[in-house]
């Protein structure tokens, strides 16, 4: 691969709903340009950006995969991402180092979920963008219906949409595009240029003299040059509509069919003349240090360095492999990096550009290049590279959170030592996977965005660290609690031969809101002597720990032990640690004991027409509705939700907003739970005492 600077370059994210074609479209664009010498195809696993093995084994894109291009000189990064809502961490990932998201949609379908999705994200990061109304192949096709689509959804949020190719045919007669901007007809992948058909002559010029107005509001110079010529040449109509759709005022819209490689030249020539190269892109900023605060950063070599680890991924035969974005300085092979995240100096062996899984090596990458490097130690995602002497930050984009949790066990001995580091280095990987051991229920919790996104990180613990690890649904933190004072005592009395055990306790209990837990005495005469009150603080709290009778930690009780007995030859600390157990326990039961569990505050943005179907769903949640703001033509429900009934709820909110909902959720307090929903909890904690109790006696 030859060199290409900074006004070379293109980086574009292809983005759409899941399954409208991305990444044959990049398969198109590299056999059309003479990159590969056959065109893979997704069902067979021979395309070059899918190439993991779970890709190949789900017929889906899961990762992001960087696709360089080269044509008329330039060298353009498509970015393939996938689809699929479970992997938005990878689409945000792809458009968060793109200059240009160009959004696919079916020629069937048109507008979907995940086009809304696409657009939601494209606008986060302020990109200009295009449309492509791809598959033009497929039977129903309909491209002037799914124009019309595309063209209220831009509109709808404040935006024009223009054409800027037309199809030659559609469904299976579909055999080439009309580019209206130089008025050509592009046959089959694009390779063949000739004129436009007699039949599309009227509808091109027509489509020609929308664009040129475009292209004139560009600049002050072009409208003038329009209102007395009535027309612009070629380039002027380029650097217009350049304006235009760099400003985000207008979208283009193109047509293709991957599958078959019609249109891809086409395509391509228009990403080179309207998508911005890195010195028109969005501007980037990253933090200095405390003198100079935020830089704006420059795309260029002789500017100081500032690149972006945008992913990694940890490979058994290559090792991990960084994938960063330049966006100031310049990046020699042979070289060190300095890691201003970890305050490392990190040693470069292999970069080089990837295409796929292929590697090809690199000498140097310039300003507004993306590419990789190998076997660094401490890097890891959402890190910057810059020169020691000149730190900068580059901010990490923003996630969503992950909601959809599950508890992991080891399958084997072998893979329980291999659990933690194991999990870490899988949320290194994917900012939208977060693990932890929960502190209540002792659980490994591992939380992501829904049920495949976790059977593939759990697939990738398999295949790539050989980790077993199976799941089941996380307990619910509830905790214990009482609710009014009530006394206990209990005699621990033991002979059997020898020196015996003997201990008597009497105390009371208090609810305590203000604090987790207080322990006194009222001790008067010899009865009980005070050195005996810290094993019996022990046995109470040692039972507070795991549950005086659901098997959840107990907290805000009062402990106030004002008699007993002891024996002057039997009586040990043991003794007394158990009678301060069985005796608090016996308390407990008579004061009025309930469970409390989390309650969040959970807020839902579904679009207006699903709101009455999610209210009513809140409601069979035991939720409680504490307003609605409305949001772009959605309406955000705030909301308290037990925690108990949120375990599925990502799964569910899709499935009643056929994918267009999304919630959050933080917590918020502790509530106590009614009693039809206590009665079982306690009743399988028994069951489990029971079993356990039959084990150890076996």
């Amino acid at each position: 691969m030859k060199e290409y600077t900074t006004e070379h370059l293109r980086n574009i994210a292809l983005v759409s709903h899941g399954g409208a074609g991305k990444t044959m479209l990049a398969e198109s664009f590299l056999h059309a340009t003479g990159a590969t010498t056959r065109l893979g195809k997704v069902e067979d696993g021979t395309t070059v950006s899918d190439y993991d093995d779970e890709e190949h084994r789900r017929k889906i894109s899961i990762y992001a995969s960087v696709i360089p291009i080269e044509h008329r000189d330039h060298k353009i990064n498509v970015i393939d991402a996938p689809g699929f809502t479970d992997f938005v961490g990878e689409i945000i990932s792809a458009l968060s180092v793109a200059d240009g998201a160009v959004i696919l949609v079916d020629a069937v379908s048109g507008v979907e979920v995940g086009t809304e999705v696409a657009w939601r994200y494209a606008d986060e990061f302020n990109l200009p963008r295009c449309f492509v109304i791809n598959k033009m192949d497929r039977d129903n096709a309909n491209f002037e219906e799914v124009y019309n689509t595309i063209e209220a959804f831009v509109k709808a949020h404040g935006k024009r949409a223009i054409k800027v190719h037309l199809p030659i045919g559609e469904k299976s007669g579909f055999k080439g595009v009309v580019d209206i901007i130089g008025m050509k007809a592009y046959m089959g992948d694009g390779n063949t240029i000739a004129e436009i058909p007699a039949d599309l002559q009227e509808a091109a010029e027509k489509a020609h003299f929308a664009a040129v107005e475009a292209a004139a509001e560009g600049e002050d110079e072009l409208m003038e040059k329009y209102l007395e010529n009535g027309s612009l040449t070629d380039a002027e109509m380029v650097r217009g509509l350049e304006d235009v759709v760099y400003a985000g005022a207008f979208v283009p819209v193109f047509c293709a069919a991957g599958g078959h490689e019609v249109g891809a030249i086409a395509l391509l020539n228009d990403i080179i003349d309207l998508m911005p190269s890195p010195l028109n892109a969005p501007k980037r900023v990253a933090q200095g240090n405390a003198a100079r605060g935020e830089e704006t950063l420059k795309p260029a070599d002789t500017e100081p360095l500032a690149a972006y680890v945008w992913k990694t991924t940890a490979d058994p035969f290559v090792g991990r492999m960084s994938y960063f974005r330049v966006y100031s300085g310049s990046i020699q092979a042979d070289g060190h990096l300095w890691n201003q995240n970890k305050g490392v100096d990190e040693r470069i062996s292999g970069l080089h550009f990837q295409r796929g899984k292929e590697a090809i090596a690199a000498k140097v990458v310039h300003a507004g290049d993306i590419a990789a490097v190998s076997k660094l130690t401490a890097t890891a995602t959402g890190d910057t590279f810059c020169e020691k002497d000149h730190p900068l930050t580059i901010e990490k984009p923003k996630f969503p959170a992950a909601l959809y949790r599950v508890a992991i066990t080891p399958k084997s001995q072998a893979d329980a030592a291999k659990i933690s580091p194991t999990l870490t280095r899988l949320c290194e990987e994917d900012m939208t996977l977060l693990w932890e051991n929960d502190p209540i229920t002792h659980e490994t919790v591992l939380k992501g965005m829904g049920d495949q996104h976790i059977d593939v990180a759990l697939h990738r613990a398999q295949a790539k660290f050989q980790v077993g690890l199976a799941t089941h649904e996380p307990r619910v933190p509830y905790r214990e609690g009482i609710t009014r004072k009530a006394s206990g005592q209990y005699r621990h009395k033991k002979q059997s031969g020898g020196s015996g055990q003997f201990g008597e306790v009497h105390l009371r209990i208090e609810p305590l809101p203000t604090a987790d837990f207080e322990f006194a005495d009222e001790l008067v005469g010899m009865n009980l002597s005070k050195s005996y009150l810290p094993p019996i603080e022990k046995g109470i709290k040692a039972m507070m720990e795991r549950g005086a009778f659901a098997g959840y930690p107990m907290s805000n009780v009062k402990v106030i032990v004002y008699d007993g007995k002891e024996h002057e030859v039997d009586s040990k600390p043991v003794a007394f640690e158990i009678a301060g157990r069985e005796a608090f326990k016996l308390a407990v039961n008579d004061a009025g004991p309930v469970l409390f569990e989390p309650i969040m505050n959970i807020r839902v943005t579904v679009p207006d027409a699903n709101m009455g179907d999610v209210m009513s769903d809140l409601n069979t949640r035991r939720g409680r509705v504490q307003g609605t703001d409305s949001e772009h033509g959605n309406t955000v429900i705030v909301a308290h939700v037990p925690l108990a009934e949120l375990l599925r709820y990502t799964t569910q909110l899709r499935s009643i907003t056929g994918g267009r909902g999304y919630f959050t959720m933080e917590f918020d307090h502790y509530a106590t739970v009614p009693a039809h929903i206590t009665g079982p909890i306690i009743e399988a904690h028994k069951k489990e005492m029971e079993a356990k109790k039959e084990e150890q006696g076996m």
